[in-house]
């Protein structure tokens, strides 16, 4: 039995992460909402893709309001002028449109698209995925299988044709998208939920006949819950990409709308004469991307608790 002048024991490594600053085993525990966000803030990257992605948010909400000039007005006088010139800031295309105008729009029209494609493909795949992995059996073979055979499908054809027979639409390019990329997060969705149906309170829901959609949305969704929040993330990385791919290709946004992707596809046959018109809109994708991809990170980490790389809380 130690003395009355011995000091107290230290706390475990993996029970002092989770205590408050100062105290030891005895102390008020964090809760795992607090533990998350102090893991997050200690992860410098990450803190600066959430800052970066703050600071393009915002300048596609309020840099509008920092010219007179809207994305669909075209200067005559001002065709293809490089920066600072004619009263635009950063220059205009070969229609007058005002440069910096168009990217403020630009941006907003891509961020837009990629959230809602992101956040309503992470929802399909969760409850695809746990839905499957709860009833199993046969229902759970023929969910596989409808995912299986959408994977098949030469799905980047269908995008083009509707894209190309919509002229554009970006409402009609976020639904296609979302049919067309939800299947391989679904799949894992369904491995890792796999697992869980024969925990012991999903069993116990089912012993006391709790309906399957309410066990599904009660206790599965929500035990996949960091997956979901770091597919969220990530996906909007990648909408973005594809988005811009096919605006770039022309199977994307059109005039008079504007995107990122169609920045760049105006901007690839002016790179020598106004190289502005492609290098501006590619430093936006590059930002944007790198933000997320960094936030994404920062999440996983902060989420895992094995990982070290967010320092203890």
């Amino acid at each position: 039995m130690p003395g009355a002048g011995t000091a107290p024991e230290e706390a475990p490594p993996e029970i002092a992460e989770v205590l408050e600053p100062g105290t030891t085993g005895g102390g008020k525990r964090l809760s795992p909402s607090r533990l998350y966000l102090r893991r997050f803030a200690r992860n410098k990257p990450a803190l600066v893709g959430l800052i970066l992605f703050v600071l393009l948010v915002l300048f596609s909400v309020f840099g509008r309001y920092l010219t007179h000039w809207d994305h669909e007005e075209a200067d005559f006088t001002a065709l293809s002028v490089a920066p600072g010139v004619g009263g635009h800031l950063l220059g205009t295309n070969g229609a007058g449109n005002d440069v910096y105008a168009q990217l403020v729009h630009g941006l907003g029209r891509s961020l837009i698209i990629a959230v809602t494609v992101s956040l309503l493909t992470t929802a399909i795949a969760g409850l695809f995925g746990t839905t499957a992995a709860y009833f199993g059996g046969k229902v759970e073979r023929a969910m596989l299988g409808f995912v299986h055979f959408l994977l098949i499908l030469p799905s980047f054809l269908i995008i083009a044709l509707v894209g190309t027979h919509y002229r554009g639409d970006w409402q009609v390019l976020v639904v296609v998208l979302t049919l067309f990329g939800w299947m391989l997060t679904a799949r894992v969705i369904w491995s890792l939920a796999t697992s869980l149906r024969e925990r012991e309170y999903v069993m116990a829901a089912r012993f006391m006949g709790v309906s399957p959609i309410r066990t599904i949305i009660r206790h599965l969704v929500p035990n996949i819950g960091s997956l979901l929040i770091v597919t969220f993330t990530l996906g909007v990385a990648s909408t973005v990409q594809s988005e811009t791919a096919l605006s770039f290709i022309g199977f994307g946004v059109k005039q008079p709308d504007v995107s990122l992707g169609s920045m760049l596809a105006d901007g690839q046959n002016t790179l020598s004469t106004a190289p502005w018109l492609f290098y501006m809109p590619a430093a936006l994708v590059v930002l944007l991307t790198v933000a997320m991809a960094l936030i994404g990170d920062g999440l996983r980490d902060a989420l895992d608790p094995t990982s070290q790389s967010g320092g203890r809380a």
